[in-house]
């Protein structure tokens, strides 16, 4: 038949049983029987029912159905929990970050980096304020050596951590904790 198509629906076992039954009775095929009843609906349907403007899916509802196998489906359950996320919110920003080439930060990992840039803007204000007491009067208790070398150091160490954060997501992504090298 050209120009035809398919159609099908998902019923219950009883309604199934139901409609098998009717389609026999009538000495017509299951098949038979539903495409005579969509022709009845249309037919009696009015015009504005049938071809008004269909409005385009929502992106949002568009489903796609991946198989794994109960090995990777455990892995996807361990890193999607380890993300704080649903696994298929986690295949999901898998998949784009993938097809995007992005290195996507989850909020827990996210909070972690805006808590290290607060961190580094109340040292940087220090700093800033000790500038300032050392431009007007030298006469001022200043803090010395020490104090300026621990402010360096919460620096590296911030710094340090920030990086081993970022090369930690970038590498959770691309391999995952959970795998071992085979």
């Amino acid at each position: 038949m050209t120009g035809s198509t398919h159609l099908s629906t998902w019923v219950s076992n009883e309604a199934k049983q139901r409609f098998a039954t009717a389609a026999a009775r009538q000495s017509l095929s299951e098949s038979a029987l539903l495409k005579r009843l969509v022709e009845q609906m249309l037919a009696s349907a009015e015009v504005d029912d049938v071809a008004g403007p269909i409005a385009p899916p929502d992106p949002r509802t568009a489903r796609l159905t991946v198989r794994l196998v109960p090995e990777d489906r455990a892995l996807l359950r361990e890193r999607a929990t380890a993300r704080s996320m649903p696994a298929a919110t986690y295949v999901s920003v898998l998949v784009r970050s993938h097809l995007r080439r992005l290195a996507p930060l989850p909020d827990r990992e996210l909070s972690c980096l805006q808590a290290s840039i607060r961190e580094l803007a109340a040292v940087g204000r220090n700093l800033n304020t000790m500038a300032r007491l050392l431009q007007q009067d030298a006469r001022q208790a200043l803090p010395g050596m020490q104090e300026v070398l621990a402010m360096l150091r919460i620096c590296e160490a911030l710094r340090d951590h920030v990086r081993a954060l970022v090369k930690a997501n970038l590498t959770s992504w691309d391999i995952g904790h959970a795998e071992q090298s085979h």
